[in-house]
């Protein structure tokens, strides 16, 4: 089974993306133009990674003495996805990219996550780069940005600690100014950094001539000691190779070492490692300490690295989509394949009739039918978000403030929310293959490992769930709330005009009704105490309303198509949600609403 149709449905008949192409940015562009990309990408993700998706599963990344060894696809998947210019896709065309939207450009980094997710596609060097136009010195966009952007150059962000996790109030690395010319460097304020950072994928390879690490660190005060808390953090660019004001290597290794490859259940395709950082082994100049460059004004690295977090967090919802759809195709074929059983008729099973398909059993098309709502409706979201991500770019100043709003309340949803619910696809997809599901005979156990990693990738379920409901739902006095409750009520409206949808459109409406109070409800006393005490079930009903309200949307298009297999699926797939899915918030919001405790009152040692 293809992606294709489905993400040509949700670009062209839901999204309306075509559209764009009315705005000054994106004038060039057509409805050809953007077929011709995802048909680009298609192809590229067909030839280059879904081939060797288990070989670089099964050939893990080591290290020799000097450097990583990968397996030569890998090299060769990463040169195709440069030379197709899609690290560039969305940049400027004086930056050497196509001015596409970032709404097509997600839809077509889909296919090489849906091919292979332990390849990779070069999210987070995306991501370093953009982060640089934005808070760079013109010298830096110029060094380190445009070099990502045309594959010499790849990049990292260096946040977690071993003793820190994900708590960055913690973080003990040091930045001090290397020498009393420190501000003189044109490649920015340089400093010298030790520590040490853990969990930082791609961080050792030889994929790229160098590799650009941003790095959270902070600056001592006076007194020489580290400023507590988050308001001390500063970011730096930290090259693995040094390099001068044009960009080309010095043939000096800067002081980063690695300390260690990181053996991971999923994604053993992507390289893992832990840091070192100005320990001594690499000296710059003759002495120990890596060299960083200041990245925008001391103590304000968080506020410039939540530019590249949020949109990594995007771009993990979309990873997990990718892996629960392809579980749901394999099992899909499986189960289309795989004789077993017999029909129940009057008198029971007739053992002299020949087995059917598991694909006529009820219970398969149960699993299956959850998949497919799980797996388009989350893709159907993460497109949402990228389209709003055009909006703040390219939109009127209101219509990109309320994008901006949005996004801010949606992120959340859209890193966890297929995080879990497109893990459990996973999950359904080896239920339906039986025990040959848990064998590495078929891929689907590899796609649940895969997978299962984006519930800790760039802030667990418990971040997410505190930020939502202790910032996101609150921020602006409930401004962004009020947007959503208000898009979510516009889709009500028309729902309730067709008679096949109005039944939902009024569930929709309850459900909208009960998180409102419940979010009334958790902050009654005030005390983030008790109202954050069941975040994380919040978040779940939360989402869960989230994507009812995206498959009535989605809905709501399909019903307007020409009768087809494919319209008759969409619908099936919305009415699973609303009949199977949408009655599950009431028990999690219960728990929100009374601020119960017992989580959180729980002593220690009653465990």
């Amino acid at each position: 089974m293809s992606l294709r149709p489905t993400v040509d449905f949700l670009l062209y008949d839901w999204l309306n993306a075509v559209s764009l192409s009315e705005r000054e940015r994106f004038s060039d562009h057509s409805r050809e133009t953007f077929d011709a990309v995802l048909d680009t990408c298609e192809r590229i993700a067909r030839e280059k990674y879904a081939p060797f998706n288990r070989l670089v599963d099964t050939q893990e990344p080591h290290f020799d003495g000097e450097k990583v060894i990968l397996p030569q696809c890998t090299f060769d998947a990463n040169r195709a996805y440069a030379e197709s210019g899609m690290l560039s896709a969305a940049q400027d065309y004086e930056e050497g990219g196509m001015q596409l939207p970032y709404t097509i450009e997600a839809a077509a980094n889909g296919f090489f996550g849906l091919a292979s997710v332990s390849i990779g596609s070069s999210l987070l060097t995306k991501g370093n780069a953009n982060l640089l136009l934005v808070h760079g010195t013109e010298t830096q966009k110029a060094v380190f940005a445009r070099n990502e952007f045309n594959g010499r150059f790849s990049g990292t962000m260096c946040l977690s600690e071993p003793q820190a996790g994900s708590s960055l109030s913690d973080i003990t690395t040091r930045a001090v100014p290397d020498g009393a010319d420190f501000e003189a460097d044109p490649l920015g304020a340089r400093y010298r950094l030790k520590g040490n950072k853990m969990w930082i994928s791609a961080g050792e390879h030889e994929l790229t001539e160098n590799i650009v690490h941003l790095v959270l660190a902070k600056i001592p005060g006076p007194d020489g000691k580290l400023i507590p808390g988050t308001r001390g953090i500063s970011l730096f660019i930290v090259p693995k190779k040094m390099v001068d004001a044009q960009g080309q290597l010095t043939g000096v290794r800067n002081d980063v070492a690695l300390a260690g490859l990181n053996h991971k259940l999923g994604w053993r395709g992507t390289t893992n490692t832990l840091l070192n950082f100005g320990e001594g082994k690499f000296p710059v100049n003759g002495e120990a300490g890596a060299v960083g460059y200041l990245v925008g004004r001391p103590h304000e690295g968080l506020r410039c690295m939540f530019h590249m977090m949020n949109e990594a967090r995007i771009g993990v919802g979309t990873a997990a989509v990718m892996l629960g759809l392809a579980g749901y195709y394999a099992s899909l074929d499986y189960a289309k394949n795989r004789p077993q059983g017999r029909p129940m008729g009057p008198a029971g099973k007739d053992a002299t009739q020949p087995p059917v398909r598991i694909i006529e059993h009820a219970d398969v098309k149960r699993m299956l039918l959850a998949q497919k709502s799980y797996g388009e409706g989350a893709l159907a979201l993460e497109l949402y978000c990228a389209r709003l991500v055009d909006e703040q770019h390219t939109g009127t100043p209101e219509a990109a403030d309320d994008a901006r709003l949005l996004l801010e309340v949606l992120t959340p949803i859209a890193k966890s929310w297929p995080s879990e619910w497109c893990l459990e696809a996973n999950s359904l997809a080896i239920q339906i293959h039986g025990g040959y599901g848990y064998t590495r005979d078929f891929p689907v156990e590899q796609y649940w490992r895969d997978n299962r990693l984006n519930m800790i990738h760039e802030g667990t379920h418990g971040i997410q769930a505190t930020d939502l409901l202790g910032r996101k739902v609150l921020m602006e006095n409930g401004k962004g709330l009020q947007l959503l409750a208000g898009r979510i009520n516009a889709t009500i409206e028309r729902g309730m005009q067709v008679p096949e949808l109005a039944a939902h459109a009024n569930a929709l409406g309850q459900a909208l009704a009960q998180v409102g109070a419940a979010t009334k409800a958790a902050w009654a006393t005030g005390e983030p105490t008790d109202a954050l005490a069941n975040a994380v079930p919040y978040m779940q009903a939360f989402g869960h309303t989230v994507l009812a309200w995206i498959w009535l949307d989605v809905a709501l298009a399909a019903h307007a198509a020409a009768e087809s297999a494919a319209r008759t699926g969409r619908l099936a797939a919305m009415r699973f949600f609303f009949h199977y899915e949408l009655p599950k918030i009431g028990a999690w919001l219960q728990v929100v609403s009374n601020r119960d405790q017992t989580c959180a009152a729980l002593p220690e040692e009653a465990f």
